[in-house]
Order: structure tokens, then C-alpha cells, then sequence
């Protein structure tokens, strides 16, 4: 795992963008190249229309195929095929393909047809090259994607890992390190420390017996004889162990392995590192006091706003011919106002009124009581349903996001009567509001739609994570594959 501004990215993940990087800049290389040759004799165009298929262009030659290669990756990042979670389906990857890349030629020629005009050429031969780059840019990776995924999954590639202890916390982690979920780690085994029992389930991995914990230099033994490259510690015990190492942690022979080069970490660091949550199950203030993260400085609160400035106006811009469209929908198809304010809960605890389009009856909670939104919500309008599921009844929080009561990204707010219910049954579940709620955020990128106690559990293991290690280059990140959670009515209602 790399960590960049406090996230975690798997290397085969940064490895793969890479490669395919390269290999839409080797395409649209090559295909221009192979056209400046062959397409003045076959076709007896004139040389000049030929030569700006992206050479002599005032980019100096490869500057304009390599930001076209890098806005392919962005496109394919935006449909979710560099997440965790899809990272070794190889099967969705084929099944989106159909989407994927005739929206990578849309993305690709919208961007040289810009070009083209800001540099005064002819747009033609760009859009012609990309309607041939294109198709042999998906066949050429989705071989690569299917290789490099299978030798990615080979154990000889991933992190060999001890996990000290066999309690609650260990199970969990076998759970996570189940083979069938194609971690970028593989656990080896187990050390017994009497906290309970645990059962392989034919993972390929074993307990070991607790004497490792009890005679000096037997854990560093089984280090070096299965080449463990992380020690993970589940056990609740923290105290060093005596002479013959009994009673406790062997600290010796942790403080060894560690300066052998084997690395040491506590259950609840290697667990946000390989889930990218936090595990509420096991939090404890202290962990969130003394680690990483957790701190919003002058700077990043300053960097965000302008962020959030920056991308609301281009978004609220790009979006109007749509926000009209869906204004005069609503109006003329249901009875009752455009826009529907409900009260949130903001940062700090504030509330303010959330805007969107409205999408239910005007008489949806005539008792007067809040509910949850259900799967086939009859209380949806026909309108309403359609702006749900492509997320268009959102655009309005546009507005509350320039007003400065939302950023664009951060977790999503809540009304304030399931605050309170959801503060009295789930831990920590205010510390959420210590940051703007936002439009997307990681846990809608990660989770779908919330509608129950144990949804909204699920969604703050992720709004922690984001809390806790939150940068400008995570909102990059989540504003890239918020297009997934639209293109495929993810978690919708």
C-alpha cells in the first residue's frame, strides 16, 4: 500500500492505471503515426489535415495524445474499475464495457474536438483516429486488465501476514482475508493468545500454538521460517512479557522482527489501511486521539472551500440546460412547489435546509413523522423516481454548497430526528458532523443507499475513514467515480 495525503492505494491498482496509460498513449501514438503515412496516398487528403492527427499542433508532439491518455484513465476511474471493490471483477469490467468505452470516445473526441478549435485546425482527423484508437484501446485492455489481475492475485505478490491473537478482532480479519475477496495480502496464520478459538475454514492458513508468545525468540523463528512480512496484533493485551516472555505481549521479539524489516501494526491501522474504513466494532477513543489523522488544518479547510467554490460554479454551469429541463418537469407533472427544503444536520451540529428538486407527493409524511426512503417508494412521483435514479434532484444542493452550509464532498447529512436516533444506538456517530456534509462523499462511493440502522453503521465506517484522512486528493478521487454511482443507479430510491 502507498499512502498519499493520508489514503491508501494499493500498488497493483496504481500499476494497472499506469499500464493502461500507456497503452492509450502508445495507440494514439502509433495509429497517428501509421495515418500520416498511409492516409494522404489511399485517401488524397492533403498532407496539413493529416499532420494535426496530433503532431505540430503547438503542444510540441506528445503533450496532446498524453493528456488524452490520461483523461482515458479519469474516464475509466469514473465508472469505478480502479476501486478496491472492482478491482479483480473481471466479469462487471467486461459486462461495463459496453459502457465504458463508447463513453471513453465521447470523453476522448469532445476533448481533441476542443482542441482542435482552440488551436485552429481541423477536428475531423482527430475523431476519426479515435473512432479507430478507441475500439483497439478496449480489446488491448481488457486482455491486459485479465493478466495482470490474475498475476496480481498470485500469493507470490502479496504481503505475508502474522496476525497475533485469535479473538473477535482476529476473526474479522480472517473474514477480510478470505481468498474468495482477493486482497493484496495473504494471511499465513495465527498466533494463539488463549483469547478463543478460531476456525481455518480451509483458507490455507493455521493456528499456531501459544508457547510462540511465551519462549523467547520462537516468534522470530516462525517469522523468518514463513518469510511473514507484517505482524498484525489483535489482542486487547498491551503489556511487554516477563522473562520467559509469559503474561503478555513478547515485546522482544517484536521489537526484533521489527528491526528486521518486518513490519508491526495494531488491528485497528492495518484494518482502515486494507478496508478503508474504520472498524466501529473496535474503536476506542484513544486510537482516534493518538493516530493519524482526525485534524482539519487553516490550510486544508482554505484549499477545500476553494475547491468546493470552484467545482460547484462549473458544475451548477454545465448542469443548467438539465436544471431547467427538470424544473419545469416537476412543475408541470405534480401539484406543489419546484424545490423541497427539508432540515439537515451541518457542521458541528448545525442544521440548515437542504434544497432539492422535489420527487415525492406534497403530503409524504402528513403525519408529520420521518421516514425512511423504501426500495419502490410509492410515495415517489413518476417525475420524482426518474430524477432519484439519475441523481438530478441533487443538483439544487449546489447552492447550499456556495452558501457554505455543504462542501461538495463529505459525508451525507441526515435529518435531525435520525441524528438522534442514530446517535443513542451507534457510537461516534457525531464525530460525522465534525467536517461539512457534502453532495457525494466516500461513503456513497462505497455503500449504497442508507435506509436502517445498520446502513447508516456501515456508511459512518466509511464517513470516519474520510473524516480521519480527508484531503484535497481524496475529493479528487471521489469526484471522479462519483459518475459511477450514477451511470449505474447505485444505491438509488
Amino acid at each position: 500500500m502507498l499512502r498519499v495525503f493520508g489514503h491508501h492505494i494499493a500498488v497493483p491498482v496504481l500499476l494497472l492505471a499506469l499500464l493502461e496509460a500507456g497503452v492509450l498513449l502508445a495507440l494514439f501514438d502509433g495509429l497517428s503515426l501509421l495515418f500520416q503515412l498511409l492516409w494522404p496516398a489511399t485517401v488524397g487528403l492533403d498532407g496539413r489535415v493529416v499532420d494535426s492527427l496530433f503532431h505540430g499542433l503547438g503542444w510540441q508532439d506528445e503533450a496532446v495524445p498524453r493528456a488524452l491518455a490520461l483523461l482515458g484513465v479519469v474516464v475509466i476511474a469514473s465508472v469505478g474499475m480502479y476501486s478496491r471493490r472492482m478491482f479483480f471483477d473481471i466479469k462487471t469490467f467486461v459486462r461495463r464495457s459496453l459502457v465504458i468505452f463508447p463513453l471513453l470516445f465521447v470523453a476522448l473526441a469532445m476533448a481533441a474536438v476542443a482542441y482542435a478549435a482552440w488551436a485552429g485546425t481541423d477536428w475531423s482527423g482527430y475523431v476519426i483516429l479515435l473512432g479507430f484508437a478507441t475500439p483497439a484501446a478496449g480489446v488491448a485492455i481488457l486482455l491486459i486488465r485479465y493478466f495482470f489481475v490474475e498475476l496480481a492475485d498470485l500469493d507470490v505478490f502479496k504481503r505475508r501476514v502474522l496476525v497475533l491473537g485469535t479473538g473477535t478482532a482476529a476473526q474479522r480479519l480472517a473474514d477480510l482475508g478470505n481468498p474468495a475477496h482477493h486482497r493484496n495480502f495473504r494471511i499465513v496464520g495465527f498466533v494463539d493468545t488463549g483469547e478463543g478459538g478460531l476456525s481455518s475454514h480451509g483458507h490455507g492458513w493455521q493456528v499456531f500454538p501459544r508457547r510462540l508468545v511465551e519462549e523467547r525468540e520462537a516468534l522470530q523463528q516462525l517469522v523468518r521460517d514463513r518469510r511473514i512480512d507484517e505482524i498484525v496484533l489483535t489482542t486487547r493485551e498491551r503489556r511487554g512479557s516477563g522473562g520467559a516472555n509469559g503474561g503478555g505481549l513478547p515485546l522482544h521479539d517484536l521489537l526484533q522482527c521489527k528491526l528486521a524489516g518486518v513490519a508491526i501494526a495494531d488491528y485497528a491501522t492495518f484494518w482502515e489501511r486494507e478496508a478503508a474504513e474504520i472498524d466501529l466494532d473496535t474503536l476506542r477513543p484513544g486510537w482516534m486521539i493518538f493516530s493519524d489523522g482526525f485534524r482539519l488544518s487553516l490550510g486544508r479547510q482554505v484549499a477545500k472551500r476553494m475547491f468546493d467554490v470552484a467545482v460547484s460554479l462549473t458544475f451548477l454551469l454545465a448542469t443548467l440546460p438539465i436544471t431547467l429541463t427538470a424544473a419545469l418537469a416537476v412543475k408541470l407533472t405534480s401539484a406543489g412547489p419546484v424545490f423541497y427544503r427539508q432540515e439537515r444536520v451541518g457542521l458541528n451540529g448545525q442544521t440548515f435546509n437542504l434544497m432539492k428538486f422535489r420527487s415525492m407527493t406534497v403530503d409524504a409524511e402528513k403525519d408529520g413523522r420521518p421516514q425512511w426512503a423504501r426500495a419502490n417508494d410509492n410515495r415517489v412521483t413518476p417525475v420524482g423516481r426518474f430524477l432519484r435514479k439519475t441523481r438530478i434532484d441533487e443538483i439544487p444542493q449546489v447552492l447550499n454548497v456556495l452558501k457554505g452550509e455543504m462542501s461538495f464532498i463529505g459525508p451525507r447529512p441526515e435529518r435531525p430526528f435520525f441524528v438522534d436516533q442514530l446517535a443513542e444506538q451507534i457510537p461516534f456517530y457525531r464525530e460525522r458532523h465534525s467536517v461539512r456534509p457534502g453532495i457525494s462523499g466516500w461513503a456513497q462511493i462505497n455503500y449504497p443507499y442508507g435506509a436502517s440502522v445498520e446502513d447508516a453503521k456501515r456508511k459512518l465506517a466509511y464517513d470516519l475513514y474520510y473524516v480521519k484522512n480527508g484531503s484535497l486528493f481524496l475529493d479528487l478521487l471521489i469526484l471522479v467515480q462519483t459518475a459511477k454511482v450514477i451511470l449505474w443507479n447505485e444505491g438509488a430510491r
